[in-house]
């Protein structure tokens, strides 16, 4: 097997709409549980000692301009973004657009070179210094406006826009949770015929073999040079790793777990519980549930948009993998079957608490537990 390229950033299906299932395929952008396992307790009991969490760091790590250099270089990202603009200029001629999260700024350049009337550019870390005078320099000032400060803090010298546009995605689709700035700004300045883009997004399951990488990052804990970490261990398996999964690792088939339409879901939706049912495609060891998703804008002339998943060009969202405590024997044909409840974590809501139930009784192996992980 083929290991995947190492990246060490550790955070780092109820089908709610039929028409946006896991059949989609989007063009290039460039054209039941009884045991519980590793945390005795609840999801609202998880140990909240460490105060250093996202929530303290969120807005001065985008400040630095490393991280906005790694998502413009994200073609897969950036392009979508900007062929659904330049290729349906009729959503954005003489309209007003508000980009919440602007960053560089990138967004609303793309917005105001296809015909804006005018732009609001809402960015709350320091970068928005350097939007301002990115706009200022190609020659942009008459149409975007570049406001420094929280979504929910600012006001805009507009009642109402036409064009709410963000990149809100993190990792896991949720980490971070920047969703809830784009539905308030959505609640309180969309006209009532007015579009959000993105306006579906959808997150997806898989199970993959992973003997080499796991013994790698968590087994390696039971013997560190003749001693023995393995209360480490506990804490490494619950943190989701951020990472690139090779697409021959897949075992089992990829389940739809939830879709949010953007444009009319409650912040609430965000927070869910959904089964899934992964079928084996071959015998094999599972050692992790993994998780991708994707990005759909429908209110272009032809469906455009993403996805994050193992199958389709890397992103720098990568995939999100999720260690399991036992290795599954499985045979093909039979199947994971269980849960994964997701949340903002109730002290730092920019991390997310997940639960995942999941059972097997197959022919060599029968096993059923519960397992919690926090990404932070």
């Amino acid at each position: 097997m083929g290991r995947r390229k190492s990246n060490n950033n550790q955070c780092s299906s109820s089908k709610e709409d039929t028409n946006m299932s896991s059949h989609l395929r989007f063009e290039d952008a460039e054209e039941a549980v009884e045991e519980s396992s590793n945390l005795d307790q609840s999801m609202c009991d998880i140990d909240e000692s460490d105060d250093k969490t996202s929530a303290d760091y969120y807005f001065d790590s985008y400040s630095h301009f490393g991280i906005h250099e790694e998502m413009l270089k994200d073609t897969v990202r950036t392009k979508t973004y900007q062929n659904v603009i330049y290729q349906n200029k009729f959503l954005f001629k003489n309209k007003v657009v508000l980009d919440v999260g602007a960053g560089t700024g990138i967004l609303s350049l793309f917005c105001a070179k296809a015909g804006a009337e005018h732009v609001y550019a809402v960015e709350c870390s320091h970068m928005a210094d350097m939007a301002k005078e990115i706009v200022e320099t190609n020659g942009f000032s008459n149409v975007v406006t570049v406001l420094k400060g929280k979504i929910e803090e600012i006001e805009l010298p507009v009642a109402k826009v036409d064009i709410i546009i963000s990149e809100w995605m993190g990792y896991f689709l949720l980490f971070e949770n920047m969703l809830n700035s784009v539905l308030y700004a959505r609640d309180k300045w969309l006209a009532d015929d007015g579009v959000v883009l993105p306006d579906r997004a959808s997150l997806h399951l898989t199970a993959i073999e992973d003997a080499d990488y796991k013994e790698d990052k968590i087994e390696f804990w039971n013997n560190v040079y003749g001693f023995n970490m393995s209360c480490i261990k506990k804490q490494a398996i619950m943190e989701p790793l951020v990472d690139t999964v090779d697409q021959n690792q897949i075992a089992t088939n990829c389940q739809l777990l939830k879709t949010m339409d953007i444009s009319k879901m409650a912040p609430g939706d965000a927070s869910f519980t959904a089964p899934f049912k992964l079928v084996a495609e071959r015998d094999d060891y599972i050692h992790a549930l993994v998780a991708y998703f994707d990005v759909s804008f429908t209110k272009c002339h032809k469906l455009m948009g993403f996805s994050t998943g193992p199958k389709s060009r890397t992103t720098h969202w990568k995939q999100t993998v999720l260690y399991l405590e036992d290795i599954l024997t499985i045979c093909e044909g039979e199947a994971i079957v269980g849960s994964m409840t997701v949340a903002p974590n109730k002290k730092n809501p920019r991390d997310v608490d997940i639960m995942v139930k999941y059972s097997l009784n197959g022919k060599r192996c029968n096993v059923s537990r519960v397992q919690y992980y926090k990404m932070r």
